[in-house]
């Protein structure tokens, strides 16, 4: 392991440092390591699967056509029950965003929200819808959220716990 610092972090700064951030270092190694093993393979739905000859294009596009089929039913399905209705729905692949709403309530998901299990990308889509009504994450946003959503904040540890 190296680090990089400038001229007066002295060794025992460099070992303080360390001791204080282990457990961060720890978990972005084994982060690492499981990226690489599972290189070879892809997420659906929550279940590892071989990618075999699927390139990473073609891969990104069986995503989008995915999400294109399920997400529209999961956002009719909880618009009319939270009685909340975006005006568009929009598909790409983000980096750091699952979902978002903008101001003229249309909504964009991520088409890697594909990978994870029903039940996140249900919370995700209930999560946008809510801010069609509350565009922050007030009390009155996560309390709109847990009413249609009970176990929301379980469907978050899960989500991050493929991350």
């Amino acid at each position: 392991m190296e680090i990089s610092s400038h001229k007066y972090f002295s060794k025992i700064d460099a070992v303080d440092l360390i001791n204080r951030q282990k457990e961060w270092i720890v978990k972005r190694r084994e982060f690492f390591f499981n990226k690489e093993k599972n290189k070879n393979s892809y997420l659906f739905y929550g279940k590892r699967y071989l990618k075999n000859n699927l390139d990473d294009k073609a891969l990104d596009l069986y995503y989008k056509e995915e999400a294109k089929k399920i997400i529209p039913e999961l956002v009719d399905k909880f618009a009319k029950k939270m009685n909340l209705f975006p005006t568009s729905i929009k598909y790409r692949k983000n980096k750091r965003t699952w979902g978002s709403c903008n101001y003229r309530n249309g909504l964009n998901f991520n088409i890697l929200l594909i990978q994870f299990p029903l039940e996140v990308i249900e919370y995700v889509v209930i999560h946008e819808l809510a801010h069609i009504k509350h565009k922050n994450h007030s009390k009155s946003f996560w309390k709109l959220v847990e009413k249609y959503c009970q176990d929301y904040k379980q469907r978050e540890k899960l989500l991050k716990s493929f991350l």
